[in-house]
């Protein structure tokens, strides 16, 4: 049998309004809101997640946004008013495990691309399947792409706090986490080096190529 591997675990200390709103829209369990605290676990088995998920809901006063299992990773997302009910949930999980926080593996960002005065048909096209703001022509885009997926929200949580930018789209799930932001150009610099400086301050341990 597989020994469980945690791929992510990112603690977000308080969740902005756009990257809460965006999780709300798109989560099928409880609806987090802006200021909470929120831990992302993501395990791989997949199916290690929902052992994951019932300790961290026994363990405190936290509640799930998303437990989530697709083809090779599980995903669980669980949110309070209260950090220590956040954090008290995740290191009953840890310790479940017999690991630490530091056992995760390191985020690695795969590609980022940073587009200036974006053209209307480029705008279109990506408004037709996003979930968060529309895309103005004209605005400045970032996109960045992470492994594990689930980092994503640390990095786009980071981004809203440095900068005025517009949350387009966020994607946690899967092999690679992918962002897209808009606003003038040096607002999104602004979030851009805020999203690469915090996932590159997170230790761990080195992802297997």
């Amino acid at each position: 049998m597989t020994s469980p591997t945690l791929r992510t675990y990112a603690f977000i200390d308080r969740m902005q309004p756009q990257c809460a709103a965006h999780i709300a829209a798109t989560s099928p369990g409880d609806v987090p809101l802006a200021g909470m605290a929120e831990l992302y676990i993501e395990m791989a088995p997949g199916n290690e997640v929902f052992r994951a998920a019932d300790i961290a809901l026994k363990a405190a006063g936290v509640r799930p946004a998303l437990q989530i299992i697709e083809r090779e990773f599980g995903l669980l997302e669980i949110h309070s008013e209260q950090q220590a009910e956040v954090l008290a949930s995740g290191q009953a999980v840890l310790d479940e495990l017999g690991m630490s926080e530091t056992d995760r593996i390191k985020p690695v960002i795969a590609s980022t691309q940073f587009i200036t005065n974006v053209h209307p048909y480029q705008a279109q096209l990506l408004n037709k399947w996003r979930k968060g703001s529309m895309m103005m022509p004209g605005q400045s885009l970032f996109v960045m792409e992470v492994a594990p997926a689930a980092y994503i929200a640390v990095a786009a949580n980071e981004a809203e706090k440095a900068a005025n930018i517009t949350v387009i789209e966020l994607r946690a799930v899967g092999r690679f986490g992918r962002m897209f932001l808009s606003g003038t150009e040096s607002e999104v610099q602004s979030a851009r080096d805020a999203a690469v400086a915090a996932l590159e301050a997170m230790p761990g341990q080195e992802m297997k190529r």
